[in-house]
């Protein structure tokens, strides 16, 4: 599977896997100091930013096989990963299969019940429609804070602090992908994501605590699906702790991802 994708520093690898909608460029808040330390591969998933739709249905079960292929292209069995939102669903997806390294999940979906699968979809459905509509004056809206506050509230707790860049470039990529109204069909209504306590590395798994997509109380059932995973919580932060919290995102990322992380969760 062919994934347009960036390489940054030098070191042991470390996959990086965006959201719902999103782009490699959604981890520039953290990318220069993960590639101080590491070989940072950044992909664009199938149906969004460079990367072309899957050909077939578009579902959680189907961008694993293909970041899997991608992997194996690419030389990076067992690599470690770092996912958020959708990717963190994708990277545990990958962790519960074997497939991946150390492993760490910010936000992740896929662990909704009852009404808040439908406080989900029905967010974000209007939502996206309203920045796609909202395109040919983008740009203006996020140099401004009050259009940042506006259109990525669910996304971010302070989003009138974010990077005019980042948060249009997100912007950009959430309206233009080809595959985003189907996942997010099968994201609210489809299955749960399993579990497992045998996974090759170890799991951090953190979650903002002023979560608006994924709500936080989704958390301790993440935690219970994978039992051996540790829970951090990101004070103050939404969705995207890695743009609300980048520094502690990051420190956390290569702490968890460190060897000797990993020797500890293979003595354990």
């Amino acid at each position: 599977m062919e994934m347009n994708h960036v390489r940054r520093g030098s070191g042991r690898p470390l996959l990086l896997v965006h959201g719902l909608g999103g782009s490699w460029r959604t981890w520039g808040p953290v990318l220069d100091e993960l590639a101080a330390e590491r070989e940072v591969i950044a992909v664009d998933l199938p149906g969004h930013g460079e990367t072309a739709p899957l050909p077939g249905e578009a579902s959680i079960d189907t961008l694993a096989d293909a970041v899997a292929s991608f992997l194996t292209a690419q030389d990076l069995e067992g690599v470690d990963v770092v996912g958020n939102s959708m990717g963190g669903r994708l990277v545990l997806e990958l962790a519960r299969r074997g497939e991946v390294g150390a492993t760490v999940a910010l936000d992740p979906g896929g662990f909704w019940e009852g009404w808040e699968r439908y406080f989900f979809y029905a967010t974000l459905a209007p939502s996206i429609r309203l920045v796609r509509l909202l395109q040919p004056v983008m740009g203006r809206l996020m140099n401004s804070a009050a259009g940042r506050t506006l259109l990525l509230a669910q996304l971010s707790a302070r989003p009138w602090d974010l990077p005019a860049d980042v948060a249009l470039e997100e912007m950009r990529t959430f309206a233009d992908s080809p595959s985003f109204d189907e996942l997010l069909r099968r994201l609210a209504f489809g299955p749960g994501q399993p579990g497992t306590d045998s996974a090759p590395g170890p799991i951090v798994i953190g979650w903002g605590r002023e979560d608006r997509v994924t709500l936080p109380r989704q958390a301790k059932r993440a935690a219970n699906r994978f039992p051996n995973a540790r829970l951090h919580w990101f004070e103050g932060c939404g969705h995207y702790p890695h743009w609300d919290a980048p520094d502690e995102a990051a420190r956390l990322i290569l702490a968890s991802t460190a060897r000797d992380a990993r020797s500890e969760a293979e003595s354990n």
